[in-house]
């Protein structure tokens, strides 16, 4: 395979993306995931819905495209249509796009048993809407909807279809894996094989993971020529998901050296926004965009990071909009708290990180988390001296939940060595506690609040109702985003030891 190949990046997390499992996008939703992938990412096109499904689609569609003209990529934007005459075309130019994918059947089994139609009479009705399309000056792609399995089992039907539409005007032939049946050595293959009957046609591969290989075809199908790839954010998509693009960007560029118009530095962003919107969370250890994946959690790691970073690789966060991190635990070791103290500007004498280093161990013994945010305090229960760094107590607080009224909290505060009372209601016991906070932020001391950006709530496993609940709230501050957690038998009550822990890291 040539260096430097250009390959062409189309996102289907718009349509293919929300055919997963409970996710629907509303309007708005898919206009700021066009906006994102298109400006942010760079994504060459993006596939944003599917011809007559519904009004709300429509909608959709229609708001992306009146966007896209106003910013000249109308010819990025794509929608699904269907094999219906001028049908799926009328609603495709109503919406204001210029593009349609149209969903072919790419095996014998699909047109015989589901069409129930000879090839023949597939083709001619595939060739009645390209007439259709041609008057109405849309472009039109072909999805080869099961080519996996006809190449697989009906490789002459392929080639037949393959026969009696090279020469119209379609743009791209996609390449679909639709049941995510095929191996990167099938790939490898069957993309080779249409390349070689058919050398000046742009072949899109459009992969699916049903047995965790979407990845691992995308790049067989760059590797055996193909010019574009279907991705989706956060590799969402019906059954197991889609190719997830974070994952095929970095390994296009690491392992091939091909070119993307991707924007690295915004994909853990993006993913992050569609994580919000889908409801979908991604899994903590998911390369690239995944919680962990730039922690390192074994001592020993830290310690070759500090030299010559040891335990790197070509996935540096930075690339991605991220930084490392390093877990503090029972397998920490004092290298990974001095990366930590170093973040936070701290230094501790030998004898002091010995007894941190102790006290983390101990903490990671009872499989508590323990956050850089933790550090501080968890120096200072150390050394003794809590009581005069913490210049955030809670002296008292009263919360009410009562049938038809409105959850409603007080509470007394001490900051900075002078206490504040203040009352609020809320739309529950912890939005009231807030709300009562904030008053003394803002309207008393006349300062900023730092924004919550999300609350996690965890409970171990075991349905017993005294279980500890730990909740972990993202806070952003100042152009930082930093975590607290706080730990207890009651849900309010871990939430507002978070919060707490939050006033104090913002008055340090």
């Amino acid at each position: 395979m040539g260096r430097n190949i250009q390959i062409e990046i189309m996102d289907t997390t718009l349509r293919d993306g929300e055919q997963t499992s409970g996710v629907s996008f509303v309007p708005h939703e898919k206009l700021m995931i066009a906006r994102l992938l298109l400006e942010e990412l760079k994504v060459d096109r993006v596939e944003v819905g599917s011809a007559k499904v519904s009004e709300g689609e429509f909608d959709a569609v229609k708001m992306i495209c009146d966007w896209a003209a106003r910013k000249d990529m109308l010819q990025k934007v794509e929608v699904l249509g269907f094999v219906d005459g001028d049908a799926s075309l009328k609603w495709v130019q109503k919406a204001g796009c210029r593009v349609i994918n149209l969903l072919c059947k790419g095996s014998l089994k699909h047109c015989r048993e589901q069409l129930k139609k000879t090839p023949e009479q597939h083709i001619e009705d595939i060739k009645v809407v390209l007439e259709h399309a041609d008057d109405m000056d849309i472009e039109v792609n072909v999805y080869l909807e099961d080519w996996s399995n006809g190449m697989k089992h009906s490789p002459e039907y392929v080639f037949q279809m393959m026969d009696a539409l090279k020469e119209t005007s379609i743009k791209r032939f996609m390449l679909p894996d639709t049941l995510g049946i095929l191996n990167p050595l099938e790939v490898i293959e069957f993309v080779r094989k249409m390349l070689r009957y058919y050398p000046d046609k742009h072949f899109d591969f459009h992969p699916h993971n049903d047995y965790d290989m979407a990845v691992s075809n995308a790049l067989a199908a760059v590797l055996s020529g193909a010019k574009g790839l279907h991705t989706t954010i956060n590799g969402l998509g019906e059954r197991a998901g889609n190719a997830p693009l974070a994952s095929v960007q970095a390994i296009l560029k690491d392992h091939f050296d091909a070119k993307t118009n991707i924007d690295e530095s915004r994909l853990n962003d993006v993913s992050r926004i569609v994580e919000s919107y889908s409801g979908v969370l991604i899994p903590s250890n998911k390369p690239i965009v995944g919680e962990n994946v730039f922690t390192q959690v074994a001592g020993v790691h830290a310690d070759g990071d500090n030299k010559n970073n040891l335990y790197c690789n070509d996935l540096l966060p930075e690339r991605f909009g991220r930084r490392r991190e390093y877990a503090l635990g029972k397998t920490s070791g004092k290298a990974n708290i001095r990366k930590n103290l170093e973040d936070l500007g701290l230094e501790l004498d030998e004898d002091s990180m010995r007894k941190v280093t102790e006290r983390i161990i101990e903490l990671g013994d009872k499989k508590e988390l323990v956050t850089q945010e933790d550090l501080p305090y968890i120096i200072s229960d150390v050394l003794k001296q809590e009581g005069e760094s913490n210049k955030v107590k809670l002296k008292s607080y009263f919360v009410t939940l009562a049938q038809g009224l409105r959850p409603m909290a007080t509470l007394s505060i001490e900051i900075n060595g002078k206490i504040y009372e203040e009352s609020s209601s809320g739309d529950g016991q912890y939005d009231a506690f807030v709300r009562a906070l904030r008053k003394i932020y803002k309207k008393t001391l006349n300062r900023k609040y730092p924004m919550l950006l999300n609350y996690a709530v965890t409970i171990p496993p075991g349905g017993r109702t005294d279980a500890f609940v730990q909740t972990v709230i993202t806070w952003s501050y100042e152009n930082k985003v930093f975590r607290t957690r706080g730990l207890d038998a009651d849900q309010t009550e871990a939430a507002i030891k978070a919060t707490i822990k939050m006033l104090n890291i913002i008055e340090e």
